[in-house]
This record gives C-alpha cells, structure tokens and sequence, in this order.
C-alpha cells in the first residue's frame, strides 16, 4: 500500500475538503485530487465522496483513515524517542477532560504536571464527549462512561458510583428520603444523562399528569456546576460520589438514606481513553503515567482504583 497516499487521505479527512489538504502539504488542489484518484483506482474502492466544499469517507475510508492516523503517531513517537536521546521530555499534548472532575481534581494535577516538565505542553479541552478523540483532534480523553469504545485502548482509572444529596435545610424538608421513588418527588438536580437512566428504568415519567415534560429542575453535563445548585439549596441531588464527598465530610451537604443498592444502576467507571498505538510520544505516555497515578494516589473514585 502506498503509505505516502494514506497519508494525504488523513489529512484531508482531517482537514474537511482537498483544498485545504492541499494548502497543508503546499501541493495544488489538482495534484492531491489527482493522488486521490490513483489510490483509489489501486485500490479498486471510493474512499470519499465528494461534495462541492466537504468530503465524506466511505466505510473503508474510515478504516484507513484510523490506520493512517496510527501510523502516523507510531512514526512521530519514533521522530520523537530519537530526539529525546539524552534531553528533557518535550513535545504537545492534547488532552480532553470531563468538565465535573476535570475542575474538581485534575487542574491542580496538570499544573503541576507542567511544572515538572517544562518541555511539554498541553492543550485541555473540558468536555464530556468521544468524538474529537476519534476525529484526531485530540491524543488521549478522559471519560466516564459504562463501556469504554472497543476501537479504543482504554486504561481503566475506577468505578464511579453515584449519591443521593442535598444541603441540611433541603434534606429536612423533604424529610430525608429513604426510597428513590420518594427523592424523586422533589426538584431534582442532575445530568441528562443521568434522567435518561432513570426514564428508561420507570422511574421518571416522559410526562406530569396535566401533559407537561417532567423531569429535574436543573440539568447539565458540567457537574461542578451543579454541585454549586445543590450547594444553594436549590433541590436535592443525583451526583457522582467523587463531586460530593468532599462537601458531605464538610457537612455542606449531606446524603441521604436511600435503600442499599438503589442507585446502583447509575454506577458508570472512569476510563483513559487513546488511539491504539504501541508507541505512544513519550510526553503523551508520561501523562497518562502521571494521570493514573494521580488518581490512585488521591483515592478519588473511592477504594477500588
């Protein structure tokens, strides 16, 4: 296979249309549509459809496009071990973070990351989604979720259980709920996630008896946003343990006596997630290190890291 044709394909799906693949690699737009047609005539299949200003892959476009990319970061990650021989770690990071635990924990983890290399340097992007990492727009994610993607090498940080919580003065008023069914009846804070879980399991209706949605009174995917609501009173709840402990052991908030086990289907597990390589760059696998490590040491997703 013509690796120098795969590796324009990866960077016109990266760039989005053959112009800007071609400005990339300072080639005309002819020349690398030309390329393009001769790899594709070798290889008897379309890999992309083309549009007036994007372009589409196939299946197999796809497919290749994941091995060009892991071929890519092999040879980089060989660029970069010969020229680390004898100097400090060097080299860029893209890293992707949940928005909840990446302002909780990880700010003060990647400072000091940081300051311990000097040579690296991180872009963090706070959010809760895969799709950059598979796009190749970032090197490595950390996610929560129930299974990790199978495309992916994924490197297992501990399990996250959720709690039902609220600040004393809520707690009492809703006279301190011991079954889930009742928690519910109050204004509810949590993720949307999280009242999707709770649809599914019949335990919040799509709809009030007079016909209105129903569902929680504040939702987001940031959960140190919500935890700011429940910390102002503003109803009781469904919260990852590692966003609440800390406010709980304070007496800022406290849990509330659900029946064991009722939550249990909320339980979700953190994960490290990147693009399966056996040689990752030497500063992306001294992060990864260095983040799984953090979080053992710190026992932020309780005892079973």
């Amino acid at each position: 296979m013509d690796l120098n044709a795969l590796s324009l394909l990866v960077d016109i799906i990266e760039t989005g249309n053959l112009s800007k693949a071609a400005a990339r690699r300072d080639m005309g737009r002819a020349a690398v549509s030309h390329r393009l047609g001769q790899f594709e005539q070798a290889l008897g299949q379309q890999l992309l459809r083309r549009t007036t200003r994007q372009v589409e892959p196939t299946e197999l476009g796809w497919k290749l496009y994941r091995h060009g990319l892991s071929i890519r970061q092999e040879l980089l990650a060989a660029q970069d071990s010969v020229d680390s021989l004898g100097q400090l770690p060097q080299g860029k990071v893209r890293l992707s973070v949940p928005s909840g635990f990446g302002q909780l924990a990880m700010t003060t983890w990647l400072t000091e990351f940081m300051q311990n290399h000097p040579g690296i340097s991180l872009e963090v992007i706070f959010d809760n989604t895969v799709e950059d990492l598979l796009a190749g727009r970032i090197d490595c994610a950390v996610r929560v979720m129930s299974e990790p993607p199978p495309h992916l090498v994924a490197r297992p940080l501990g399990p996250v259980h959720y709690l039902a919580c609220a600040t004393p003065a809520v707690a009492a008023a809703a006279g301190r709920p011991h079954t889930l069914e009742a928690l519910l009846q109050q204004p509810l804070i949590s993720s949307a996630l999280t009242a999707q879980k709770l649809r599914m399991a019949g335990l919040l209706p799509e709809h009030g008896p007079d016909g209105a949605s129903q569902g929680p009174r504040l939702v987001s995917p940031n959960f140190y946003f919500l935890r700011e609501a429940l910390l102002r009173g503003l109803g009781v709840g469904l919260m990852p343990d590692y966003m609440v402990r800390e406010a709980i052991a304070q007496g800022a908030l406290q849990a509330l006596p659900l029946s064991p086990g009722s939550l249990g289907f909320l339980s979700t597990a953190m994960f490290m997630l990147h693009l399966p390589t056996p040689y990752p760059p030497r500063a992306m696998a001294l992060l990864l290190d260095f983040l799984v490590e953090k979080v053992a040491a710190s026992g932020s997703l309780g005892g079973a890291d």
